[in-house]
């Protein structure tokens, strides 16, 4: 990773988090009785993860419709999510715990429209900067630890204090997922009790890696890929490119670029996991439901339905989510802005977020049906 990319994704995370969505007050600390220090949590005042959710929905003619959306009133079920990349210092390699204007934007652009869901909690932690991560992705092992051992700390803090025995969602993505494999597989993998209290994890740009044709093993050993929206205790994974990964990819290659992250390296026979949103089953291709932060006054989200089309690809080593928008489509469009190697990593979630959403949705009511009183 080059240090103009590593620039560049910062840079890029903090404009589609900021744009048209309030992020106010984001320097306030809000540390609990347990020192853990929150950007989203349930009780907490001005919680960004409770940002307006109305959407403009543009069509392919330019007709535009106000789609309405609004936080559960009352969830069963919690969120733990882990914010990608976001700090950029060169003093340190690792961030310090208060809050920023860019973990609160982060958090609004990508984990916010979950609180349809569930509750969602985001702890801050001590990231890998921008500028640690343009050294080489796997070139301090130590600060890649320092960032794990304060996301487990956080975790730890969160099923002490805050989970109360309710069904978890994992949410992760970049330097968030590959936190959230290592948490998984020491925390919940081995561990029967949290296995059945996990309805779904969905790990974005981490390179979850399975056993070509097979659907659980490699990175986890009792933890599948899903394969359908009734399936619980299951992973969605993916890494989103709208042509195929180069040779010198980060994402969706095994055992480099951000698995090196998250510890894991290449293993004969084994692929990086492509589940598509959109359909859990085939892989598809299928339309994705992509909502963005916008700037219009009528709504801060934005939707363009039928522009996207996402499906599951295995080819030369790579296994990837190719994004394909309609041909002569006049809607603005996603582009590997970070160049070839990023692919479409900055629009991981907002690409398909309305499907994620759908899925947890699922998810839930599948989980209820089976862990009924």
């Amino acid at each position: 990773m080059s240090g103009l990319g590593a620039a560049v994704l910062v840079a890029s995370l903090l404009f589609t988090g900021t744009s048209g969505l309030r992020a106010s007050g984001a320097s306030r600390a809000r540390a609990d009785a347990s020192g853990v220090t929150w950007v989203c949590r349930p009780g907490m005042a001005n919680d960004p993860c409770l940002a307006p959710e109305d959407a403009i929905s543009v069509s392919a003619s330019g007709a535009r419709t106000v789609l309405r959306a609004s936080a559960a009133t009352h969830s069963g079920f919690d969120c733990f999510y882990v914010y990608p990349t976001v700090t950029a210092s060169a003093a340190t390699s690792n961030s310090g715990l208060a809050v920023s204007s860019a973990e609160v934007a982060t958090a609004i652009a990508q984990a916010s429209r979950f609180s349809q869901v569930c509750r969602v909690f985001a702890p801050t932690y001590r990231q890998r900067t921008a500028a640690s991560l343009a050294k080489g992705l796997g070139n301090d092992p130590t600060a890649d630890l320092v960032s794990y051992d304060s996301v487990l700390k956080d975790w730890k803090d969160y099923l002490a204090h805050d989970n109360h025995r309710r069904p978890i969602i994992f949410l992760g993505h970049s330097q968030g997922a590959a936190n959230l494999i290592r948490l998984l597989r020491s925390q919940v993998d081995d561990n029967p009790t949290l296995r059945r209290r996990m309805v779904v994890a969905i790990i974005l740009g981490g390179n979850v890696q399975i056993p070509d044709g097979k659907s659980v093993g490699g990175t986890f050993t009792h933890l599948p890929a899903c394969r359908s929206t009734r399936e619980t205790g299951c992973v969605i994974a993916y890494s989103s490119f709208s042509s195929p990964p180069p040779a010198d990819s980060l994402f969706g290659r095994p055992g480099t670029g951000v698995s090196l992250q998250s510890g894991q390296r290449q293993s004969r026979g084994q692929q990086v996991l492509c589940t598509n949103p959109a359909d859990l089953g085939s892989g598809g291709p299928a339309a994705l439901s992509a909502f963005f932060p916008s700037a219009a006054r009528a709504a801060p989200w934005v939707t363009y339905p039928g522009l996207y089309t996402g499906t599951c690809e295995n080819e030369g080593g790579a296994s990837w989510l190719q994004v394909t928008a309609a041909p002569g489509d006049r809607r603005p469009v996603v582009t590997p802005s970070l160049g070839a190697t990023w692919g479409l990593h900055a629009d991981d979630v907002n690409l398909a977020l309305g499907n994620l959403i759908d899925d947890v949705r699922a998810e839930e009511a599948s989980y209820s049906a089976h862990h009924s009183p």
